[in-house]
């Protein structure tokens, strides 16, 4: 079995998907001969032809309307918006047209081909333009799928099985893990299911959920945490529209904890949504107050950039917090 990082998982996804279905279309700023900002395209052009893989504008707004056309005549595009800051120019067209389409028309027509790749998150000194971590936006849109990959291995399963999803998924792309996740990928063609959350470790005292590469920062605070004998649950929901609310509620059902970490602000961040629905379902169970680890209420800094993120030390004194409440 192969050893990739992220950007080689994606661009073998890619690359299978193309080579299976001539529907499937990859377009965006600079991803033909370039390959993209941070090479995912790279030597698509060169093996499918400047028809299937090309460049376009700079113009959001235009690339998803340009995609929107296409998927409702039949075509399997995959556009990329080069970085998730720049896709707000295209919010209407995603949360007003792609979304709405099949519902619109009473199901004569449907968007559902679409998948809109964008790198997402900070951890690369990107500064506020180039960091942001806008997932809650359009997790508040019915019709609408949002993925997350965590690793190599997840983001060559999820983005086939995006690509092939009978709904528009966005697919949010970590950038700080492009090059910094390696693992084990299968040559061969497989997908991973969509709206099913992943147990990574099973614990008893205390749930800890997150998604992309926050995982990596749940998992040493759970080291820390194991440290001090205190058994944590580790889920990572890997989709955050649908997300996969029955197995995190299981698991709260038996630890009677949770904390909910992402690198997004803390208002209106989709860890809101997800406390709101546990505290629902299981109030009863909870031993302490459902935690939220997130970002800080301010734009995303350049210099201040390790103090803003939710790293491990964070997440551990919440672990100690809700514990010993």
């Amino acid at each position: 079995m192969p050893t990739m990082n992220m950007l080689q998982a994606i661009n073998n996804a890619l690359d299978i998907a193309m080579a299976e279905d001539d529907k499937v279309i990859c377009f965006g700023e600079d991803v033909g001969v370039f390959g993209g900002v941070f090479r995912a395209t790279s030597h698509l052009q060169e093996k499918y032809g400047k028809a299937r893989c090309f460049n376009t504008p700079l113009v959001e707004q235009g690339i998803i309307g340009f995609a929107n056309g296409l998927a409702a005549q039949g075509s399997v595009p995959v556009a990329e918006i080069q970085f998730a800051d720049y896709i707000f120019p295209a919010f209407d067209q995603i949360v007003n047209e792609t979304a709405k389409f099949r519902y619109r028309s009473g199901d004569l027509f449907n968007v559902g081909g679409l998948t809109i790749r964008t790198p997402y998150g900070g951890g690369i000194a990107g500064g506020l333009y180039h960091s942001q971590s806008p997932e809650a936006y359009f997790t508040h849109t019915p019709g609408l799928k949002v993925v997350v990959p965590r690793s190599p291995y997840q983001a060559k399963g999820l983005l086939l099985a995006a690509i092939r999803d009978p709904d528009p998924v966005l697919y949010l792309e970590p950038k700080r893990l492009y090059r910094a996740a390696v693992g084990d990928v299968p040559e061969e063609d497989y997908q991973l299911p969509i709206g099913e959350a992943e147990v990574i470790k099973e614990g008893s005292d205390i749930t800890l959920v997150g998604w992309g590469a926050q995982m990596e920062v749940i998992g040493k605070a759970a080291e820390l945490a194991e440290e001090q004998g205190i058994a944590c649950e580790v889920i990572d929901l890997r989709t955050l529209l649908p997300w996969d609310a029955d197995t995190v509620a299981e698991s709260v059902f038996k630890t009677g904890r949770l904390i909910v970490s992402h690198e997004a602000p803390l208002t209106g961040g989709f860890a809101g949504e997800i406390a709101a629905t546990i505290q629902e379902r299981c109030f009863l169970y909870l031993e302490s107050p459902i935690s939220r680890v997130t970002g800080l209420d301010t734009p995303f800094p350049l210099v201040l950039e390790k103090e803003y993120l939710p790293d491990h030390l964070k997440i551990f004194e919440a672990i100690r917090e809700s514990v010993n409440f």
